[in-house]
């Protein structure tokens, strides 16, 4: 199905939109997904504007939920400059305080590709990530048209997380992180976000993005942890306040 909307500027975007298929977050559920025609041209400040109606990159593609029957899925964000540490996060932040983080290049590395094979082999095991071949994980992560960075984690010269962060003038993005696995007492997944707001702090942004978030989603329920947060509704953004 094909549709057009307009951007803040009066633009016309051409979306598309699949059949309906199995939710993969909820029971019993069916998804549908609206996405940008992949022949649109896409830039940062379109993203930038889509993000808070509440798109989300996957690779090229930007995308969001248009169920028919459920609104679940809304979109998460952080600001920045309000935000502090709760007394867990703390520890993980002196946890991991060992730790040196580099922003590097967004392209293929064999040492990157090799983490993200056993990270999703483990934490995704027989699902559609698994498995997965170099020019899959490329696809997944990398956009040509957006300026994307790639945080690395190293204890020493080993290699334990990769955070993947989408650079959009006032904010980040977070696509996806992925870590080592024999390391989940670290909370390298919680440590990285709590580095992604300081660096977004330090740039001057005011927002980190999380993707979506559904209440009630155990997969989901760290992103609600990050106090305080704003949320995508069919009404709005509304507010959660820190404890």
């Amino acid at each position: 199905m094909r549709n057009h909307r307009p951007d803040d500027t009066g633009h016309r975007i051409p979306l598309l939109a699949t059949g309906d298929h199995d939710c993969p977050y909820l029971p019993d559920r069916y998804a549908r997904t609206s996405f940008v025609d992949p022949g649109a041209s896409l830039n940062p400040a379109l993203y930038r504007t889509l993000l808070d109606r509440g798109f989300r990159r996957s690779g090229p593609y930007l995308y969001r939920p248009v169920c028919r029957a459920c609104n679940a899925c809304e979109t998460l964000r952080i600001p920045v400059a309000e935000f502090r540490p709760r007394r867990w996060q703390r520890r993980c932040l002196r946890r991991n305080a060992d730790l040196r983080v580099d922003a590097v290049p967004a392209r293929f590395n064999a040492e990157h590709y090799s983490l993200y094979a056993r990270y999703v082999s483990t934490r995704h095991a027989g699902g559609s990530m698994d498995d997965p071949t170099p020019t899959a994980y490329q696809t997944f992560l990398i956009a040509s048209w957006c300026e994307t960075v790639f945080l690395e984690f190293r204890d020493g010269r080993r290699l334990v997380a990769v955070a993947v962060v989408d650079w959009l003038g006032d904010a980040l993005s977070a696509v996806y992180t992925f870590y080592d696995p024999e390391l989940m007492h670290r909370g390298l997944g919680t440590y990285a976000i709590l580095r992604e707001i300081e660096i977004a702090r330090s740039e001057g942004m005011k927002w980190l993005y999380l993707g979506y978030w559904i209440e009630g989603c155990a997969r989901m329920s760290y992103k609600a942890d990050f106090r305080p947060h704003e949320v995508l509704g069919a009404t709005g953004w509304r507010r959660a306040e820190a404890p």
